[in-house]
């Protein structure tokens, strides 16, 4: 194979694995939402869609149940008209909710934890010990995501002997602050510096196993479902 086709070959690879990328990314992070998002008929819409997916049934499927014209329920799950009561009671019945539900996203008060530098919650994490800091930057319950994220500040500041193995449910996202640690996912170890980061399945036994350069800083991020017990 020439240099040539080398480098074409590098570059078809490049486009391909950044159409991978842009398949699997579809949610734009500098995106807002559409202003009309506040409004009620649009909260009741989004739920109704929601609640209709989630029972894996059609918008045929629900006007037929409900008596409402396909027409109108798409009105409804599109925000474009205020159903009535009576409406609203009748999808309520189809889908199995209280007729609350369909308001929720409209009353739901969204929420921030802002931590100032050195008072975030120092907590113990199981194997935590001595010259082994966690601090807890923020948490907040029962997020309209579903999703609950815990983010830390770890600090590494004692060797020793035996270092904390973890294993649970859900995603756990690293990047290194200072020092230098090989950090063990599975059956790998990555040598990881400041600037370094590492984002993986949190199911696999993972943990720092050897402290190369002391003291050693790192971001941890975990997320999980909010059905998540703990573990």
């Amino acid at each position: 194979m020439t240099q040539d086709s080398i480098k074409t070959q590098f570059r078809q690879d490049d486009r391909s694995a950044a159409a991978t990328a842009h398949a699997v990314l579809r949610q734009d992070p500098h995106a807002l939402r559409d202003t009309k998002e506040k409004n009620l008929e649009i909260a009741i819409g989004h739920e109704v869609r929601a609640f209709r997916k989630k029972l894996g049934i059609t918008g045929a499927d629900l006007a037929s149940a409900t008596g409402i014209s396909l027409g109108m329920l798409s009105k409804i799950e599109n925000g474009n008209t205020s159903p009535s009561l009576t409406t609203l009671q009748s999808l309520a019945r189809a889908l199995g909710v209280p007729v609350t539900a369909f308001f929720r996203r409209f009353e739901e008060v969204r929420n921030a934890v802002f931590v100032k530098a050195g008072e975030g919650v120092e907590i113990e994490r199981r194997g935590t010990r001595a010259g082994h800091q966690y601090n807890l930057l923020g948490h907040i319950g029962n997020s309209a995501s579903g999703v609950q994220v815990e983010p830390y500040l770890i600090t590494l500041t004692a060797d020793s002997d035996v270092f904390p193995a973890f294993q649970h449910d859900g995603m756990e996202f690293i990047y290194m602050l200072e020092g230098e640690v090989q950090y063990r996912h599975g059956d790998k170890l990555y040598t990881m510096l400041p600037g370094d980061s590492l984002f993986f399945d949190a199911d696999a036994r993972h943990g720092p196993e050897v402290l190369v350069h002391l003291p050693i800083r790192f971001l941890s991020i975990i997320s999980y479902p909010d059905r998540y017990d703990g573990g």
